[in-house]
């Protein structure tokens, strides 16, 4: 049975410990050690992603992430009636201690149970925040599961994420040339102003129901009194739809097209980059299916919604894995007012403890 005190004890304990994006040693040497006094043979693989197994057949794999976004250091997190919340000035972390949480406190109680459980195989990932990349670099050949279960959605754990889109950033260096910018301006070519005619050019925000555009970092110049000569443009675009993923590349391309045009003297080098691609899973997915025999036994339904986020979900299906990825109750992510439900966490748990039995 799940234990509700233990569970909010480890997710303190994890969201205590300082993992952002490629700094994640600390929380695997942690977790390579929590699932070896649960019997697991674990190690980490050449990217630093922790790998575990119990058992020797055919197992299922559960899976999260354990780098978080900043503000994401020094976090106090505290209950909140139902909830669990960081002090204002950090996020809680939350995505995804939650559902490493979660995964170790259903297989603590499965564990504790007695009963015959199934082969497990958990694979705890880096650097996924920033493009999923540790998932991109998970040594395959030592995951031996044909179905897997992300705790990594947001919301509640019968919430199953249906689809997600196709991910493609972009840099854009934009050249121009430098020039005293008060002695001699007109001898310059400011990469920044070549930069806002390229920017006004590209789509912003939600373009239609399954596709969103955003320009997120813009970097040009370095004092007040040189006309800049580089700046950077980074961006991304997502979709659900391939045509428009197509008409989107070609849009951006169009517009750097235009600007050179307009600046035949500055150079625009655009950089593109697939970081995961779309899929779509219908109740009829076998890891679907193997949630649904689960929630059954727990006496819950579930509800199958669209995200325009992805996940290590997507690379798992890329290399032929049944992966559904679940809520992990987190709310707000990415924000310092997230936070975690406490009776959603322990569904969240119970989901894995069910999971893991031979029965199900």
């Amino acid at each position: 049975m799940v234990n509700e005190d233990r569970l909010i004890k480890t997710l303190f304990e994890l969201v205590r410990i300082d993992s952002p994006s490629g700094e994640e040693q600390a929380m695997a040497n942690d977790l390579k050690d929590r699932l070896q006094s649960l019997g697991f043979d674990v190690g980490l693989d050449g990217y630093g992603n922790v790998i575990g197994k119990l058992g020797n057949d055919d197992a299922i794999l559960l899976s999260a992430h354990m780098d978080t976004v900043e503000p994401g250091r020094g976090i106090n997190p505290r209950v909140d009636g139902v909830t669990v919340v960081s002090e204002d000035s950090t996020i809680l972390g939350g995505d995804c201690k939650a559902g490493i949480a979660a995964i170790l406190e259903g297989l603590t109680a499965a564990l504790e149970s007695g009963v015959s459980l199934k082969s497990v195989e958990v694979a705890f990932t880096r650097q996924e925040e920033i493009g999923l990349i540790g998932a991109r670099n998970l040594d395959f050949s030592r995951i031996d599961s044909k179905n897997a279960v992300v705790f990594d959605g947001e919301g509640p754990p019968t919430q199953i994420t249906s689809s997600s889109p196709t991910h493609v950033s972009f840099d854009i260096e934009v050249t121009g040339r430098a020039a005293h910018a008060g002695v001699e301006p007109e001898k310059g070519l400011s990469s920044i102003r070549v930069s806002s005619e390229l920017i006004v050019r590209l789509p912003q925000g939600r373009i239609d129901d399954e596709t969103t555009f955003n320009i997120g970092v813009i970097n040009g110049g370095s004092v007040t009194n040189a006309v800049p000569e580089k700046t950077m443009i980074r961006g991304e675009f997502r979709s659900h739809n391939p045509m428009t993923m197509n008409n989107l590349s070609s849009d951006v391309n169009n517009a750097i097209e235009d600007v050179k045009e307009l600046f035949p003297e500055a150079r625009l080098d655009l950089t593109m980059n697939t970081q995961f691609e779309s899929y779509s899973i219908a109740e009829s997915d076998p890891a679907v299916d193997l949630l649904a025999t689960a929630y059954g036994v727990l006496g819950q339904g579930f509800t199958m919604l669209p995200s325009g986020g992805g996940t290590d979900g997507n690379v798992f299906r890329m290399h032929g894995i049944n992966a559904a990825v679940v809520g992990m109750a987190d709310h707000n992510a990415h924000t310092v007012r997230e936070y975690v439900s406490i009776p959603e966490l322990v569904n969240a748990a119970e989901l894995c403890e069910v999971l893991v039995r031979v029965s199900v």
